[in-house]
């Protein structure tokens, strides 16, 4: 039986929103390199589904410093943003790799950027949500 979630999918190329990234599930796990546990994801059929295609995000700016052309939005403005303790996990947040950043950006500003979407469930150094090939939408 197909959700109304896997009939989009099967009729659109682009999806957009946060909506389908509330599908994932974290886990606890032991990781040997931080030797603490750290919550793993457990990707639902349709976010699986969902690697490779173009997505579209609308967040919020968060100003944490990453290597090369690499931003972090946010579902939620920064004071209620996953790394500030406000209620919501890994699946508000998505790492987008623009080639190339043209201008600085102001902590919460409202951007709406367009990538491949990738997974990343095995490294710690990454978000989980990553859109690659990303352009921004809107100044």
């Amino acid at each position: 039986m197909f959700s109304i979630v896997s009939l989009l999918l099967f009729t659109h190329t682009q999806v957009s929103g946060w909506e389908i990234f509330a599908d994932t599930e974290f886990k606890w796990k032991y990781a040997e390199e931080f030797g603490t546990e750290v919550q793993a994801p457990i990707f639902s059929p349709e976010v699986i589904a969902l690697e490779g295609s173009e997505v579209t995000l609308t967040g919020y700016y968060l100003p944490l410093e990453l290597e090369g052309e690499r931003i972090i939005i946010s579902k939620l403005p920064y004071a209620s943003c996953f790394f500030c303790g406000g209620g919501v996990g890994q699946e508000s947040v998505a790492e987008v790799v623009l080639s190339p950043i043209h201008r600085q950006f102001r902590m919460d500003e409202l951007l709406t950027v367009k990538g491949r979407l990738k997974l990343n469930d095995d490294s710690y150094e990454h978000l989980v949500f990553i859109l690659e090939e990303a352009t921004i939408l809107q100044p």
